[in-house]
């Protein structure tokens, strides 16, 4: 059995605006019906990239496919694959919801008759029924992100882009928006998604790319990137803020890289492969100092910190040595 190809493929993807280099070269796949977290800091590369795939910029280098279709030289095939959500609702205020997505499926190139059912399809399974015949000015700002979104899956794309989805929103509306994802990728839509919540990229994604300077700096599964940074967190709290720096040189050693201090919290963390080979000799450490500590334990990394890692040790590095 031939395995599927993916349904994007980025290869040597470059882009500067004047002495700007916004993307350095860019490899990347996603396969079909997952869900493909990028992240990166602000400035780092990732909207150019969504732009490129969404046919709003050209690239100056390499290039961009969506199901085979590349995204310079068939824009026009491309468009009408993918359905893409910006940071910001796009939609008509004067219009109500339900003529918002009519017009987008009249844009889409359905007749008349098709726009109007699959308006109301859409509107169904974002729970907008009842508000379809509002006019959009109405709306709260949840719900007009889930029309926005709406919006985008009136054409049944192959491919939904999703910048930064869930911007604003309350933690509500935001999990009600993570669940209605997840069914479109238990039906088979892949997703790219761009966030600034790393909670949400580990709820999400199936793959996660870190971009920093216009370079990829770390890819894999949420539990790949995890275990790349040390395979657990040991994390110390202190009785005493006063005793958090000389905790800090205790653990220094003694993991898989540097202590983190957080001096608000009064704790620090220490990524560790050995987990209680490490928490044995911490313990023996901090009883022999005769130190007081508040809690004592190890876990599973968090996004946060894979993602403060990566960028903290990709910015040390020389421009050309990130890869």
């Amino acid at each position: 059995m031939v395995a599927e190809s993916p349904i994007v493929r980025v290869e040597g993807l470059k882009k500067s605006f004047g002495s700007t280099v916004a993307l350095a070269g860019v490899d990347m796949e996603l396969e079909r019906g997952t869900v493909f977290g990028l992240l990166g800091r602000n400035g780092a590369g990732k909207t150019t990239l969504v732009r490129i795939l969404a046919t709003l910029l050209t690239p100056d280098a390499g290039r961009a496919a969506i199901a085979g279709a590349d995204v310079v030289h068939r824009a026009p095939i491309v468009r009408s694959l993918i359905g893409f959500a910006g940071q910001y609702a796009a939609v008509d205020e004067t219009l109500t919801g339900r003529e918002n997505l009519e017009l987008v499926g009249r844009l889409y190139g359905l007749r008349r008759r098709a726009a109007r059912e699959r308006a109301a399809e859409t509107l169904r399974r974002l729970s907008l029924t009842a508000a379809a015949d509002r006019p959009v000015r109405t709306y709260s700002g949840g719900m007009r992100r889930r029309l926005d979104l709406g919006a985008s899956l009136v054409g049944h794309p192959v491919l939904l882009i999703l910048d930064e989805p869930t911007a604003g929103l309350d933690p509500r509306t935001r999990i009600e928006l993570w669940t209605f994802i997840e069914e479109l990728v238990r039906e088979g839509t892949t997703v790219l998604l761009t966030t600034q919540y790393l909670e949400e990229a580990d709820r999400l994604s199936d793959r996660i790319a870190v971009i920093e300077r216009g370079r990829v700096i770390a890819d894999g599964s949420p539990d790949e990137l995890k275990e790349a940074i040390g395979g657990d967190v040991l994390e110390v709290r202190a009785t005493s803020a006063a005793d958090v720096a000389r905790l800090a040189g205790l653990l220094d050693g003694l993991g898989s890289g540097a202590p983190v201090v957080d001096l608000r919290a009064q704790r620090i963390t220490l990524p560790t492969r050995d987990r209680m080979p490490t928490l044995l000799a911490v313990a023996r450490r901090i009883e022999g100092a005769g130190l007081a500590v508040e809690d004592l334990s190890v876990r599973r990394p968090s996004l946060d910190e894979v993602f403060l890692a990566v960028t903290r040790q990709a910015v040390a590095e020389p421009l050309g040595a990130a890869r």
